[in-house]
């Protein structure tokens, strides 16, 4: 089924119907991700990454999972950072976006969903996820499932955008953010796709409350970066 046999808008859908536009959204939009990513982010987004691994305190050795990995761009510093020794995992629902993956040279990766995750209880000592949170189909278990496949311990972090604060905040997210991005993904024929990011950021929640979230889901020691005038948050816990 295509976009159109769904809702209207990709952004107002739920459940079911949302994990299956989102895994076209992504499938769709996968030969340009990275450059749009750049291109949105002003190339500061693999530097938000690299700031999330180190608070993740990361020891040579371990293994981490990385969450709705896409194209692989978290699991390069990760594993710089546990070594020859450690072991980066990624898992992702979109094919497409894996095999972008698998072309950068990335192992160890699998087709799994953040709210059925593939993995043995306690399987993981840290685990990331970027821009993917605001995707899943029900938060609440994705949260869930990866307090499941930590190790009591493990670390979690988060990197979304977020609705932003203060004025020049709000400029930037009412203007920039809500019209540019899906004008310069519609110069490279992803418009519809590309409007998509800003809609469901402005729908997803605040960074105060998903870490609510990850203390419902199990998480102690919650916190919260912000980053670009407020619109990129990492949000980040420890499993109890």
């Amino acid at each position: 089924m295509g976009l159109d046999g769904l809702q209207r808008a990709p952004w107002e859908a739920e459940g079911a119907a949302k994990r299956q536009v989102v895994r076209e959204i992504f499938a769709a939009i996968a030969p340009r991700y990275d450059l749009m990513n750049s291109l949105m982010s002003l190339a500061r987004h693999r530097r938000w990454r690299e700031e999330a691994v180190r608070r993740l305190r990361l020891r040579g050795g371990e293994t981490v999972l990385d969450l709705c990995c896409g194209t692989g761009d978290f699991m390069a510093p990760l594993l710089r950072a546990v070594g020859p020794r450690g072991r980066v995992v990624g898992a992702d629902f979109c094919p497409p976006m894996l095999q972008r993956a698998r072309n950068k040279g990335f192992g160890h990766l699998a087709v799994g969903d953040a709210c059925r995750l593939p993995f043995r209880d306690g399987s993981f000592q840290a685990a990331t996820v970027g821009w993917g949170l605001r995707n899943v189909a029900d938060l609440r278990a994705a949260l869930t499932e990866v307090a499941r496949v930590l190790a009591p311990g493990g670390r979690f972090v988060s990197v979304d955008t977020a609705p932003a604060k203060g004025a020049l905040g709000r400029w930037v997210s009412g203007f920039a953010f809500r019209r540019v991005v899906p004008l310069v993904g519609a110069l490279f024929g992803y418009g519809r796709e590309y409007a998509y990011l800003p809609e469901s950021t402005e729908r997803f929640l605040s960074p105060e409350q998903l870490a609510e979230e990850f203390r419902i889901a199990g998480f102690e020691d919650v916190w919260i970066v912000r980053r670009m005038l407020g619109h990129v948050a990492m949000v980040g816990g420890t499993r109890r």
